[in-house]
């Protein structure tokens, strides 16, 4: 199993030193290819979104690739929410696919996977569900557009086998004192070695107040305390999972928290450096789909929902002149370019839900114009319809093959402030499709109690 883990993580290392070698050609005349006029009306093509039907498009285009990702340009936005939904819904009953997996927490998630596959449940059971999401930012999974899409699932699984039902799954590797306690309840009285590795892991993180912004605080000072239970809890657990050959969920669940309990401590081990910390949490999410798909077996599909940061690729964005990559860029270099299919979503203005500082209360704010010579800017100068645009229709226009700002808000937001806000994107080669939205709303967010809400400190997780 250890040389299992150091196989993984060589890979992407070659997979980085191969990504960054193809960004140097990209960057060097990156000046010259920047679209700046602010009057330069460009002629993009594109198809109306005004309703579901208005999807075939998008549908047509998918074809048969084997995981489509789902972006956003802000995690607070209603109608990314609900267009994604929507999509999934389709995907779901018109090509087969099998789960989906989110930018959320693996243990919170896999609550919800089990709720969809129980028996059928009411909308207040729904938003008692999504509570359960507790970790700071909340608002992200326990939102009322999400409770829609987990009571469709719910009830779309009372007429399918267990072997056909739809997952629904967390990509993250935070909350890792809650995963390792998710293990206990999957362990036998007969299972000694791995019980003893997650109490002594939950020994060790206890005086933390099973905290990892605290724990990242000691960590911060050269300290490495649970370093060696959490490698012993993974290697333990991972055996034991492996034995059983996963003849259940249960044994992948099991198994997975395992996972982010190794992954979550060395990342937090890891996040001195942004660019590195980044890398390795977009790493740990391609390992996640891999081990998703799988369990469901090779005629799997799989929905990815996260941030245009994660979906976008990176190589067609200036995050990858600092050395990032992402799940976007991974996924295509891995499954190839014709059975990934890769959507953005964006929007010229509207509110959106977000924070001022890491930790503090969520807001409802409004989202500032789109820059001049912005690739959202271009899009409302044509008209203020929603729009689907189809990548591959716009490869022959060379002026839209160019560098072009491109608008992206985290969980902390200042509208006036822009820095950071905005970075450069070759637009069709960065993404298969791109939802345009000219006018968007605020996220419906489920009033939860939040635990852990003391910042980890600059870009500590870099949403």
């Amino acid at each position: 199993m250890i040389l299992e883990k150091h196989i993984f993580m060589c890979k992407h290392i070659s997979f980085f030193i191969l990504f960054f070698l193809q960004s140097c050609n990209a960057s060097r005349h990156a000046n010259e290819q920047i679209i700046s006029k602010k009057n330069q009306i460009l002629q993009i093509p594109y198809h109306p979104l005004n309703n579901e039907k208005d999807l075939d498009i998008l549908l047509k285009e998918i074809d048969t690739s084997r995981i489509v990702l789902l972006g956003e340009a802000s995690h607070g936005t209603s109608e990314y929410y609900t267009w994604r939904t929507a999509i999934s819904k389709r995907l779901i009953k018109e090509k087969g696919f099998s789960f989906i997996a989110v930018e959320g927490d693996w243990s919170d998630s896999y609550k919800v996977n089990n709720f969809i596959k129980a028996e059928k449940k009411d909308s207040n059971a729904v938003i008692t569900l999504l509570k359960e999401y507790n970790r700071w930012p909340t608002w992200l999974w326990a939102n009322y557009e999400v409770a829609s899409l987990v009571g469709w699932l719910n009830e779309f699984n009372q007429n399918r086998s267990a072997k056909d039902e739809i997952g629904f799954y967390g990509l993250d590797l935070f909350n890792i004192a809650e995963a390792a306690n998710e293990i206990m309840p999957f362990l036998k009285p007969s299972d000694t070695a791995a019980m003893n590795a997650v109490k002594k892991f939950q020994q060790c993180f206890k005086p933390y107040a099973n905290d990892e912004q605290q724990y990242s605080k000691v960590l911060s000072r050269g300290i490495i305390t649970c370093k060696e239970a959490a490698n012993n809890l993974w290697h333990i657990v991972h055996a034991l999972a492996f034995k059983k050959l996963y003849t259940t969920e249960t044994d992948f669940a099991m198994d997975q928290d395992a996972l982010v309990v190794f992954d979550g401590e060395l990342y937090l081990r890891t996040r001195g450096n942004a660019v590195d910390a980044w890398n390795f949490r977009d790493n740990h999410m391609l390992e996640t789909i891999n081990r998703i798909l799988k369990l469901y077996g090779p005629n799997s599909k799989a929905i990815i929902w996260a941030h245009n940061n994660h979906v976008g690729d990176a190589q067609y964005a200036t995050m990858h002149w600092e050395g990032k990559i992402n799940l976007g860029n991974l996924l295509r270099y891995q499954y190839g370019v014709k059975n990934v299919f890769i959507i953005g979503l964006g929007s010229y203005i509207g509110s959106v839900i977000a924070a001022e500082k890491w930790g503090t209360a969520y807001q409802e704010m409004p989202i500032a114009f789109a820059d001049d010579s912005s690739w959202e800017q271009k899009m409302h100068q044509l008209n203020t319809e929603n729009k689907i645009i189809i990548c591959k229709e716009l490869k022959d226009k060379p002026n839209m093959l160019r560098w072009m700002s491109h608008m992206g808000i985290g969980v902390i937001y200042h509208p006036l402030d822009r820095t950071g806000i905005y970075s450069l994107s070759v637009i069709p080669n960065r993404y298969d499709a791109f939802l345009f939205f000219d006018h968007t709303n605020a996220l419906h967010p489920i009033e939860t109690p939040v635990k852990g809400k003391e910042p980890l400190g600059k870009n500590a997780l870099d949403y």
